[in-house]
């Protein structure tokens, strides 16, 4: 019977513990409570009674627990159930738990120290002052295993445990004639369910503070290179900027947009070569350029003026009619024979140099 009783107690512990869904330790005081059964040192000569126990516990960090626990039970001597026997006490016992990953339970193996007081009466017939009493208190130690289940965040846990404790007491009265038995100590076997219930709210844990952000996440001059990779952090807005962060020099070569004598109209040679200014433009759409036509020096200022401003217009049309925005160009502007390639000095007169008539993409930015 008494083995039955403790596979059920043990069974439903076990599974009351796998509901729970969180970690075994918390931060808490905790009040306990359990009631199991007392099964008594043979030599004793009592029967195995019911015990309750009441206690106030709290977690020393997420595998030690230590608990200080009231106790009472009041068993009946075999041979005569008229006489009184009741023990109560006090034991504090430390809990180490085999905490796991992901579990919501825990085993544990407990260790407890304690005092044991014991109030009995003993048969003296034919003494007409029978039947005697005895009132005696002793050391009693504690070592049993258990399992928990989760205590964090619920209401209550479940404990169910399985402990001997021995009791250091030297004698017991006999229920019968005769005198007290002579003993050093008595062991009795504990086998208990009980509840676990926190007290106050649970202690929730402040959400980390939110990492530094480094030099990865920043971009301090906005060119969309960041700080780790920017070796030019002072970078204006605007400019045209490479991977390393620094501005990159974008050179548009217009050299052979070159015009006939007197003609603005532009020659096969000079398409490609605006073909490819165009796809540099759209390589780099932040960036501005001026449109700008020229004229060798032969003829009047003002006439060579409106020619240059015909040839920076063909140029610009040809950009904007082949997808570049006309708010990226500046022009087109006009610079007759003002502004010419050749020296004096050099071989050949400024009027008869090809590379006068012509137009440039000046880089604004």
């Amino acid at each position: 019977m008494n083995k039955k009783l403790l596979c059920a107690a043990l069974m439903g512990g076990l599974s009351l513990a796998q509901v729970a869904n969180a970690q075994v330790a918390d931060d808490r005081w905790y009040l306990t409570g359990s009631a199991g059964m007392n099964i008594q040192d043979n030599d004793r000569g009592t029967r195995n009674a019911p015990f309750g126990a009441l206690g106030v516990g709290k977690f020393l960090n997420d595998n030690w627990s230590l608990d200080g626990e009231l106790n009472y039970q009041n068993p009946n001597f075999d041979d005569n159930q008229d006489l009184n026997w009741s023990q109560y006490g006090i034991s504090f016992d430390a809990r180490r738990y085999f905490n796991a990953e992901g579990r919501n339970w825990a085993p544990y193996i407990l260790m407890g120290l304690g005092y044991q007081e014991s109030e009995e009466e003993f048969d003296r017939f034919p003494d007409p002052n029978s039947p005697g009493e005895r009132k005696e208190g002793n050391v009693a130690a504690k070592v049993g295993v258990g399992i928990q289940s989760a205590l964090a965040g619920k209401r209550a846990a479940i404990r169910t445990e399985l402990a001997y404790r021995a009791d250091f007491d030297d004698g017991t009265p006999d229920a019968g004639p005769g005198s007290l038995r002579d003993e050093s100590w008595y062991g009795d076997l504990l086998a208990s369910v009980g509840v676990v219930i926190p007290l106050g709210a649970p202690v929730v844990a402040a959400p980390p503070a939110p990492a530094a952000p480094s030099c990865a996440d920043l971009d301090d001059d906005g060119d969309g290179v960041n700080n780790c990779d920017d070796k030019c952090p002072d970078s204006q807005a605007g400019q045209t900027i490479g991977p390393d962060g620094c501005p990159v020099p974008v050179s548009i070569d217009l050299k052979g947009v070159n015009f006939d004598f007197d003609k603005s109209n532009l020659r096969p040679d000079a398409i490609s070569i605006l073909s490819e200014a165009t796809e540099i433009l759209k390589r780099y759409p932040e960036l501005r350029v001026e449109v700008a036509g020229h004229t060798d020096q032969c003829g009047k200022d003002d006439y060579n003026q409106k020619l240059s401003e015909r040839r920076a217009t063909a140029v610009y049309d040809y950009l904007t009619s082949n997808g570049v925005d006309a708010s990226r160009l500046q022009g087109p502007i006009g610079y007759g024979e003002s502004r010419p390639l050749e020296d004096k000095g050099q071989a050949f007169p400024g009027c008869k140099s090809e590379i006068n008539r012509r137009t440039e993409l000046n880089v604004q930015n």
